[in-house]
């Protein structure tokens, strides 16, 4: 896997350099957009008190502002200032409207945190416009595949990089045969099938999906007996595909057997945890935490990486024109540190930002996938999620 080398250690002084410079020169500002829902079940509070492993722990609004109080030393090196302003909308007609309006007042940079549909909507809307748009929040495949654009980039990981990331850990365990309790709304299909995807892909064998119902009518009483629903098969892990995770957290320490749990709890892989101790994490958990007054979560991470990577790009091309920033935040000189101790730049088959993950339980960080010993032909990170020759987007 690539590494943080020391020419990110070099940038550091080069911008530096730069600042010293260029500090004098007029600054431009570089401005950014917040998208959102004004009603996003997402972040009902009732859901988040279940502080689920696969849940969001606030907007991810906060991780833009944090990314945005970082780069203002930064932007003085190219006379660049950094602006960011918050948007929520109705649904993808209204945000789609704010975009045209922001867009022909200078905005070219636009982060979304809506439900994959949304996303997908407003994408397809703004094809062609001089702007780029960031997924800071859907982890939806189709995202990726048949319902990519060009002008849209996705910082959080998609499903199927995220099931890639469990499935080498359980072959590296040796934990090989799973039994998978599966959900009845559609976003828990969506895990299943990546997860299934992910079993074929890494030679794991699926020994039985079973669905679960969480109900209070007694007549479904055993659909959400986790005991039936684990008892019989001959499983080495549980897998839960559960999104809003009030069931998942009941798996744990009810199988019949002693079973380790993956998937919605237990065990996840994620872009970001608070535990993450190495490559600089404390610090940017310490900000976000006194910023929001919480810890931060994946779609935090996504929306201060989206930001980064903007301004990173700025900063490497000089603050130039809009379409050469763009080319070289999509190309591959771009290396953006996330704090995971990888270069980070995005795939230009599907605008996917490439990057490890992170697999956590509640309080500590596990490992960090691609685990050791998964090898990719030009980089070991492109074994997480839909590789060039998987990618059915066609920009």
């Amino acid at each position: 896997m690539s590494r943080i080398t020391p020419r990110l250690l070099r940038g550091a002084a080069l911008l530096a350099t730069l600042c010293l410079a260029g500090g004098a020169s007029a600054a431009t500002t570089v401005r950014f957009a917040h998208l959102e829902l004004d009603a996003d079940a997402r972040y009902d509070e009732t859901h988040l008190a279940f502080r689920g492993l696969a849940l969001p722990l606030g907007r991810p609004f906060a991780g833009a502002e944090v990314a945005l109080r970082e780069a203002r030393f930064v932007g003085q090196a190219v006379g660049a200032e950094f602006a960011l302003e918050r948007v929520a909308g109705a649904d993808a007609k209204a945000l789609v409207a704010s975009i045209d309006k922001l867009n022909k007042e200078g905005v070219r940079y636009f982060l979304i945190d809506a439900p994959g549909a949304v996303v997908a909507d407003v994408a397809k809307a703004v094809r062609g416009r001089e702007l780029l748009l960031f997924n800071v929040s859907a982890p939806d495949d189709a995202l990726r595949q048949a319902q990519c654009q060009p002008n849209l980039l996705h910082t959080l990981p998609n499903d199927a990089m995220r099931m890639d990331a469990l499935a080498q850990y359980l072959v590296s365990k040796k934990w090989r045969n799973v039994l998978m309790l599966e959900g009845p709304r559609p976003e828990d299909k969506l895990l299943a099938d990546a997860f299934d995807r992910a079993a074929k892909r890494f030679g794991l064998k699926l020994v039985e999906r079973r669905p679960f119902v969480l109900s209070n009518d007694p007549r479904q009483r055993d659909q959400g007996n986790v005991a039936l629903l684990t008892a019989g098969a001959d499983h080495d892990v549980v897998f839960v595909a559960d999104s809003d995770g009030e069931f998942a957290r009941s798996v744990p320490y009810r199988t019949v057997r002693p079973r380790p749990v993956v998937g919605s709890e237990g065990l996840t892989a994620a872009a970001w945890s608070w535990a993450w101790e190495r490559h600089g994490a404390p610090q940017l958990n310490s900000r976000l935490e006194k910023h929001a007054g919480r810890k931060m979560a994946d779609p935090d991470w996504a929306a201060w990486m989206a930001v980064k990577a903007v301004v990173e790009a700025v900063v490497r091309t000089q603050n130039a024109p809009f379409g050469t920033v763009a080319k070289y935040l999509k190309g591959d000189e771009i290396a953006i540190d996330g704090f995971k101790g990888n270069r980070l730049g995005f795939r230009p088959w599907d605008n996917q930002l490439r990057q490890p993950l992170l697999l956590a339980t509640h309080n500590a960080v596990i490992e960090r996938a691609p685990i050791a010993g998964f090898l990719h032909p030009t980089n070991n990170m492109d074994t997480l999620g839909f590789d060039q020759r998987d990618s059915r987007c066609a920009f």
